[in-house]
């Protein structure tokens, strides 16, 4: 994971409102549980806290599950919630360059990770590597993070986007939903299947549980809003203009969520 994203990613305030947000058995009945009958070791990319990796171990017993992730305070958090069980464990290393022997998995999964890595390609590819022959490879992220909304207000968009082309700078792509296909296209995947559900759909007033999440994602992209915009006070200027905007009764924001499935070929060497 590209480190200037460090102040987003190794937050302790970020794991815990990522986990808020999720229904983490919800969401593995609905995007993996179809993919894992003859799965007999799965890998979770960018594996977090170890929440599903935990739901997945208890879910089937019979299966080894292994999360990899960059940040030395996840795989402790992970490794505590997976104490005593036996099936599941994680270790530190990097989606671009993944620390297993090639044709290790028959299923990978790797949820809101590709957004933040500054060489999309090469993580894509190195999860191909670990694959085995016939496995299947899922990537799940966003598109339209942060920048779609109706109407519009020209003075927050302008902002939105002044923040969003900076952090682009460091890896950040809220596009790269859009882009999975391709990715796994050009990594030699076959039978890519493409799912597109809405996400950060909010019309009309947000509940207060949804601006609470939003107000501690400001938060903490707060030092990074300071350099882009010039002050504390423009920082806050513009979360206060973005959560007042959520919290209209007129207001549609919204985003995409891709899920992209594909196969390595059975015969494939790399």
């Amino acid at each position: 994971m590209t480190q200037p994203l460090n102040y987003i990613m190794d937050d302790p305030r970020e794991a815990q409102r990522l986990l808020d947000k999720v229904d983490a058995p919800s969401w593995i009945s609905k995007y993996l549980e179809p993919h894992l009958q003859n799965a007999g070791t799965v890998l979770s990319v960018g594996c977090g806290p170890g929440v599903f990796l935990k739901e997945l171990a208890a879910l089937r017993p019979g299966a080894e599950f292994v999360g990899v992730d960059l940040s030395a305070e996840r795989i402790h958090d992970a490794e505590a919630r997976l104490r005593g069980v036996p099936n599941a464990r994680v270790q530190a290393g990097d989606a671009q360059a993944l620390p297993f022997e090639s044709g290790s998995f028959d299923f990978i999964f790797c949820r809101f990770l590709m957004e933040y890595l500054p060489d999309k390609q090469r993580a894509v590819q190195e999860m191909v590597r670990v694959c085995r022959g016939g496995g299947k490879i899922l990537l799940q992220d966003l598109d339209g993070q942060l920048l779609w909304h109706s109407p519009e207000d020209p003075e927050l968009q302008q902002t939105i986007e002044k923040v969003v082309s900076r952090l682009a700078t460091t890896g950040f792509d809220p596009y790269v939903g859009r882009k999975l296909f391709h990715l796994c296209f050009q990594a030699g995947l076959g039978e890519i299947k493409v799912q597109i559900d809405p996400y950060h759909l909010y019309a009309g007033t947000i509940v207060d549980e949804q601006l609470e999440l939003w107000r501690t994602k400001l938060e903490i992209a707060k030092p990074q809003l300071k350099k882009v915009l010039g002050s504390d006070e423009a920082a806050v200027k513009y979360m206060d203009r973005f959560l007042a905007y959520l919290r209209r009764p007129d207001t549609l924001t919204y985003s995409c969520l891709f899920t992209v499935l594909g196969t390595k070929p059975a015969r494939a060497e790399r």
